[in-house]
């Protein structure tokens, strides 16, 4: 699965958008195309129905493409928002990580020069502090890498759907030739009916592969969850008091 890059999600959106124009351009010449070739003189009725019946088929299979693709692209603006926010959950590991190395008890000279009660006091308190700041810093190191491979899984899922209607648009083509040919042909439908059962098995492959990876990454999420509230780094699901008592 490619990284993802802002600047290319917006190029394959805007690709895939202009793609699903085309389409409609080209399935709105349909009508036209079939009524001149079912409205030839030598065409006897009976093939000129079959005509029609096919154009027909070619606007509905269209359609279908049409309706299904926009209503995948409903979520697009969801990877861009997870490469945001991944980027942030990066600044809040740094802060974290910082916090944690400069509490530890030898930075801060709880060791050495300052000894008795109140120095072993001190240690004891301040390190399960370090700890749960390092907690908070491997907790966002993970939610960062969730959020990175889930804007990079929608990447490839719409550079997987451009695909497909680009590959849709060439067979639409190629049957709208076909229907107004002189001699008309089946297999210009055929073409798109086939191209259909394809795309129809291709989204539903990248549909599929899109929900593994998010699958995975809930999955993840959750750990993240049973951390948070575990009993190693902030017990009872707090952070750790600082002064037990006096």
């Amino acid at each position: 699965m490619a990284a993802f890059s802002e600047a290319q999600y917006k190029s394959v959106v805007n690709d895939l958008t202009s793609g699903l124009g085309d389409l409609s351009a080209k399935l709105a010449t349909v009508p036209g195309k079939t009524s001149a070739a079912a409205n030839r003189w030598w065409i006897p009725e009976p093939v000129a129905e079959a005509i029609v019946w096919c154009g027909n088929k070619l606007i509905e299979l269209g359609e279908w493409l049409l309706k299904n693709i926009k209503e995948l692209l409903e979520g697009a603006v969801a990877p861009v928002y997870m490469f945001i926010h991944g980027y942030q959950w990066e600044s809040i590991k740094g802060i974290a990580n910082s916090v944690s190395g400069n509490i530890q008890p030898s930075v801060l000279g709880a060791t050495g020069s300052w000894q008795g009660d109140a120095a072993t006091a001190y240690g004891n308190e301040i390190t399960p502090q370090s700890t749960a700041a390092a907690s908070i810093g491997t907790m966002a190191d993970s939610t960062s890498t969730a959020l990175y491979v889930c804007a990079g899984a929608g990447l490839a899922f719409y550079i997987a759907l451009g695909a497909i209607v680009v590959k849709f648009i060439g067979a639409l083509a190629t049957a709208i030739i076909a229907l107004g040919t002189a001699v008309f042909s089946w297999a210009g439908l055929l073409i798109v009916v086939e191209e259909a059962g394809v795309n129809t098995g291709l989204i539903g492959a990248a549909v599929a592969g899109l929900l593994t990876v998010l699958g995975a990454e809930a999955n993840e999420m959750g750990a993240l969850h049973g951390t948070a509230v575990g009993s190693t780094a902030f017990p009872l699901g707090h952070w750790p008091v600082a002064i037990a008592g006096t």
